[in-house]
């Protein structure tokens, strides 16, 4: 048996918060997490969008139903989306840098990029593709914010795409997260400084969730 890839065509939902203001100063891609969807996820996000933000949830290409029972669904089953999984990761690691790259080609395709600041904070899993859409895509990004966990350990960042600087880096950390506490947020300041970055770290009171008083609270300084 041999495997091969096939390129196709399909529809990728994304949700959209301050879509009326026409000239915002900055541009965020908000990155959802393992198992959630753009639109619930983007709720979060909506004290951020004061007249000066457009912000952007695009969702992962690959949903699924997130009960582990067995059995038929109806309409009270929850559906999640995951950026990725182990399979074939490479191929799916490829798709969703490419994906994030069409959105933002479709997003400046109407707004002036050189007025406008680009913020991704990616959270959770969303972390680790921010960070690998920071280092191996097209776009051009201003500011990298991982919440509540940190860049994947195989990322190369030494070799961004067509010789792109790595933007500056935030490690957001809830002070009662159970998976990235500020233990874990300094390791990885520590092992991102090993690659020649200089992250920023910040700490809220709360566990691994974005919390939307703490993150209009650190807003100012992402």
């Amino acid at each position: 048996m041999h495997e091969r890839h096939l390129v196709v065509t399909r529809n990728a939902r994304f949700a959209v918060v301050g879509e009326e203001v026409a000239r915002p100063a900055e541009v965020w891609f908000v990155l959802h997490g393992y198992g959630q969807l753009a639109g619930r996820f983007l709720r979060a996000f909506e004290p951020l969008a004061d007249g000066s933000r457009r912000l952007y949830a695009p969702e992962a290409l690959n949903r699924y139903y997130v009960e582990e029972r067995g059995g038929a669904h109806g309409p009270d089953s929850k559906v999640g989306a995951t950026w990725m999984t182990r399979e074939d990761r490479l191929t799916e690691i490829a798709d969703y840098v490419r994906y994030l790259d069409t959105l933002y080609r479709h997003v400046f395709a109407e707004l002036e990029r050189e007025a406008t600041r680009v913020v991704v904070l990616g959270f959770s899993q969303g972390a680790a593709t921010a960070a690998r859409w920071a280092a191996l895509g097209a776009a051009r990004l201003d500011q990298l914010v991982l919440w509540g966990s940190g860049a994947p350990p195989d990322l190369d960042w030494g070799t961004p795409s067509q010789g792109r600087a790595v933007p500056p880096v935030s490690l957001v950390y809830g002070r009662e997260d159970a998976w990235f506490d500020e233990r874990a947020a300094l390791l990885e300041a520590e092992r991102l400084r090993s690659h020649g970055l200089a992250p920023t770290l910040l700490g809220f009171e709360g566990g691994h969730v974005i919390e939307a008083d703490a993150l209009c609270e650190l807003a100012p300084s992402l």
